[in-house]
Formats: structure tokens, sequence, C-alpha cells
């Protein structure tokens, strides 16, 4: 009888196999879900699927005291953490255009607001004079959607807003924009003081 012994490449090439498997209906649910997900373009949902990493919030925050938002940059996502763990969210959000309009570290919500007017800042409005001079909540064109919630930092927040290709792209003057239906969910879960972390 003879027998071989399996080498490092076969053992290397089944496992790939084996796992290429297991991932493959994952992969097919995720996209089968995308598709039928009418209110997210397509090519943003498929963006988003492979661009999430996961995140312990213990990485970013010293404790879940009134909660936590870690908004990654990177990844384009907004990860949420309740105070008792009970609930962990992530979603795919608008990020800032450029390095210019990037600010990093700790802040917190410090106000929330349903059906936020926008009005556009000093150097938006330096930069494009066409802008309005605000745009009333409850407006389809709003900039910020149905939710906002305002952070410590001057003209920073986590909100809606009026265009979903805008999703899972740089294309913010330094706030993080989620589906409306995203930061209406999260807008009931987060209070005023919740912690917020920008990766």
């Amino acid at each position: 009888m003879i027998t071989h012994k399996p080498t490092r490449r076969a053992v290397l090439s089944t496992g790939l196999v084996a796992l290429g498997t297991v991932a493959m209906p994952g992969l097919l649910r995720a996209q089968s879900y995308d598709d039928a997900d009418s209110t997210l373009p397509s090519d943003t949902a498929r963006r988003n699927v492979m661009g999430f990493r996961n995140q312990n919030w213990q990485d970013h925050f010293s404790s879940l005291q009134r909660g936590a938002i870690l908004c990654d940059t990177q990844s384009r996502a907004v990860h949420f953490w309740s105070e008792d763990e009970s609930v962990y969210l992530a979603f795919p959000t608008s990020v800032p255009m450029t390095e210019d309009f990037t600010r990093r570290g700790m802040t917190e919500v410090t106000l929330k607001r349903y059906q936020p007017t926008w009005v556009p800042t000093p150097n938006m409005r330096k930069r494009d004079p066409s802008l309005p001079a605000r745009v009333e909540g409850g407006d389809p064109k709003n900039p910020m959607g149905t939710r906002a919630m305002n952070l410590s930092w001057q003209y920073y927040r986590v909100h809606g807003i009026d265009d979903p290709a805008k999703v899972g792209r740089r294309a913010s003057n330094g706030c993080f924009g989620l589906m409306n239906a995203h930061v209406e969910e999260l807008y009931e879960l987060v209070q005023v003081g919740t912690q917020v972390r920008v990766i």
C-alpha cells in the first residue's frame, strides 16, 4: 500500500477551497440583500459590505457611560454601542472630502435635532456663494436629512443625508452623513452626552 504525505501546498489549497465554500453563501446573501434594498444605490451598498472593519469599543473608549459612537473615516462607517452593551450597530456613512475638513479625536453629542434646519457654514458660503442661506427641516433637499446630532466641535455633526449616493464616499465638509432610516434609528438610541470618537 502506498501512502502520500500531504504537502503544505495541498493542505493550503484544500483549506482555501473549503473556506471559499463556507464564505460564498454569506457573500451571496449580502449581494442579494443589497440588490433588494431600494433605499441604497447598489454601488454604495457593495462598496460598504467589504469596507467595514469590526471594531471593539474597548480599543477606543475607557467605558460605555452614556453610550459611544465611533466614526471611522477609513472604512466609512459609524459604529454605536449602548451603555449596557445590549446594542451594537454599524452603518455606512459619508465622510469628509479631504484631510482639511477632517477632525479626529474625542468629542460628544451636545444637541439632538429632529427635522433640523440646515444653514451652511461661513466657509461653505465662501467656497460656493450659490448655496442657499438655509434649508428648512422637512425639505427633501435638506443636506442634514431628517435628524442631526451636533458634536461639541463647532459645525461638526452626525446627521441624515439628502442624496443617498453620498453614502460611502468622501462627500462632506466634515460631518458624517447616514441614510435617513439609519440616522433615525441611531437618534432614538443616542443621548446628549454620548461620547464620540473620530478616527
